[in-house]
């Protein structure tokens, strides 16, 4: 992989002991929170490869759990993360999952609002020094790093969709670093995402949101 910077490499500032399975795991958690904008009523999270194996001992599991409530990385009560997940109203369940994962840190985590009726299944990785790739959300194969700001839509898959938003994030002088797209069918739903070198404001993202063909948007900034 290539680094950022020397910080990619040294680390992030954090609660420990692992910048790949507590610091990694926290931005995992902390990534699905900010995508669902809400402190889920539920969380159900299912751990895969070394993250199964040692996520005790290394913290995996309440550094997840305190991403989940918004906490960073350096947060000091990340490691009480499950008693401020019980005084929030949060339930979690954690547990090794079975089956194919995509690298050997993985999580995947499925919130639900209290209500019931606002649902995120997202599954990352942590791949070193504190750094996360998201590689799936609600069901569609993306890649995202959550180093950048982030934009995420959810469109139809019709001509120009992407055409169109290109133009306009470079009408506003905004360089797009990364981007993915995937989709479910042929003139199905379909998903993209952009990380880009500057934050995008208001004006700009109602603008998006408006265009023939958008579902969603969101605008992830860690």
């Amino acid at each position: 992989m290539r680094f950022r910077d020397v910080f990619s490499i040294i680390g992030p500032a954090m609660v420990g002991p692992s910048s790949s399975h507590t610091a990694g795991a926290a931005r995992i958690g902390r990534v699905a929170r900010l995508m669902f904008g809400e402190c889920p009523g539920s969380a159900d999270i299912q751990l895969y490869g070394s993250f199964a194996a040692t996520y005790r001992g290394h913290g995996t599991d309440t550094a997840l759990v305190g991403g989940l409530l918004d906490m960073t990385t350096d947060d000091p009560r990340l490691p009480d993360a499950f008693a401020h997940a019980e005084a929030a109203g949060m339930t979690v369940s954690i547990r090794p999952g079975k089956g194919l994962y995509p690298h050997p840190n993985t999580a995947e985590l499925t919130l639900v609002n209290a209500a019931g009726d606002h649902t995120l299944r997202l599954t990352g990785t942590s791949i070193g020094g504190g750094n996360i790739e998201i590689v799936r959300i609600n069901g569609f194969s993306l890649k995202l790093t959550a180093a950048y700001p982030t934009l995420i839509i959810r469109h139809y898959d019709e001509p120009g969709v992407v055409a169109i938003v290109s133009a306009l994030l470079v009408d506003s002088g905004i360089n797009i670093a990364r981007m993915a797209v995937d989709r479910q069918s042929r003139r199905g739903e379909a998903m993209m995402v952009m990380e880009c070198d500057a934050m995008l404001d208001r004006v700009l993202t109602d603008r998006i949101s408006q265009l023939p063909g958008v579902q969603e948007i969101s605008l992830l900034a860690m």
